[in-house]
């Protein structure tokens, strides 16, 4: 939303613009969502039910929470079937729209992203430092710019000032420097030429270099089921990328059955809950997402290093949900004493 916000205000963006782009970011924002909501959704509703008396009242006439389980799955069911249509479709559809769609902005628009104070990367194999930037008039002040463009010598520009122009093409931008000094490098580092200069312009691809990168190569997070089985496929030895795809192919299996598990734990976990009002119920769907989320993030880690196979690695936070679901279902057919306050 940082990135976002600096188109609405540095870039010029217009906010039917930002909208579209939000929406491109929706689908893996909600399936990100999807555990806490529906956990918190079950659990609050067992809450008021536990809070008036209604189990209890239940429980005297012979209905036990396995007899109010049907609801529950249904319930977990529909969320299963939703957060798999996100993450099979919706998420890689969403993510590749997002890209697209920004980088056409950027193709777009006649301003040249500009971030101040802070090493950042505005184009592919670009790299800008500058220290204070006006809108205003496009000027630059204190810069340093690392351009890579070309595979056979990398040029780093070091000035006092520089003034962003309009290119000759519809898709490029000249940068006017003043008073700096440039330094080429030969991709060997065998050659190497400095050079002062008072007054120096370069001219830079919007787009041209970069959509055909990302045309040619998609991330794992763009791709459909059938994109990446036919990837893991093709790459056989094991490499990060090869890693990051695999994880990302079982999580979309995976994270949609964490979520039916959820949507259980929530029957059980808010019976056990003898707390009034909402404040309880969401604080403990809170740890348990987090709880949840913290060995997503660390079986992740695991599988894309190459410590742990990703057909294995994906599965063992949803073996604690499932521990935690039975454990709990345990608990209300022995009629334990857990009880959380």
């Amino acid at each position: 939303m940082m990135g976002v916000m600096d188109l609405l205000v540095n870039q010029g963006v217009s906010p039917g613009k930002l909208l579209r782009i939000i929406l491109c970011m929706l689908p893996e924002a909600v399936l990100f969502s999807m555990p806490a909501a529906c956990l918190m959704s079950v659990m609050l509703a067992f809450i008021r039910l536990a809070g008036d008396n209604e189990i209890i009242a239940l429980n005297a006439s012979g209905v036990s929470l396995y007899q109010m389980l049907p609801p529950v799955i249904f319930f977990s069911l529909i969320s299963f079937i939703f957060s798999g249509v996100l993450a099979l479709y919706g998420v890689p559809w969403g993510n590749m729209a997002y890209k697209d769609y920004l980088q056409g902005i950027v193709k777009s628009t006649t301003n040249f992203p500009i971030k101040e104070r802070v090493f950042y990367e505005p184009l592919d194999k670009v790299v800008f430092y500058v220290n204070s930037y006006s809108s205003s008039d496009n000027e630059m002040k204190n810069i340093f710019v690392v351009d890579r463009t070309n595979d056979q010598v990398a040029n780093t520009i070091v000035a006092e000032k520089g003034i962003i122009l309009k290119g000759q093409g519809s898709n490029t931008v000249a940068v006017h420097f003043i008073n700096g000094t440039i330094f080429t490098n030969s991709s060997d580092f065998k050659d190497t030429r400095t050079a002062r200069f008072k007054t120096l312009e370069r001219s830079f691809d919007l787009g041209g270099s970069v959509s055909k990168k990302a045309l040619k190569e998609k991330k794992p997070g763009e791709m459909s089921v059938m994109e990446l089985i036919g990837e893991l496929k093709k790459s056989g030895e094991k490499t990060p990328r090869r890693n990051e795809m695999g994880v990302k192919l079982f999580e979309m299996f995976s994270i949609p059955l964490a979520i039916f598990i959820m949507g259980i734990i929530g029957s059980s976990l808010g019976s056990h809950v003898k707390a009034r009002g909402r404040t309880a119920g969401v604080v403990i769907s809170l740890i348990v997402f987090i709880i949840y989320y913290m060995s997503l993030m660390g079986s992740r880690y695991l599988c894309e290093m190459g410590a742990v196979a990703p057909y294995l690695g994906v599965w063992p936070p949803v073996l604690l949900l499932a521990g935690i679901s039975l454990f709990l279902l345990s608990t209300v057919k022995k009629s334990s004493s857990f009880i959380l306050y």
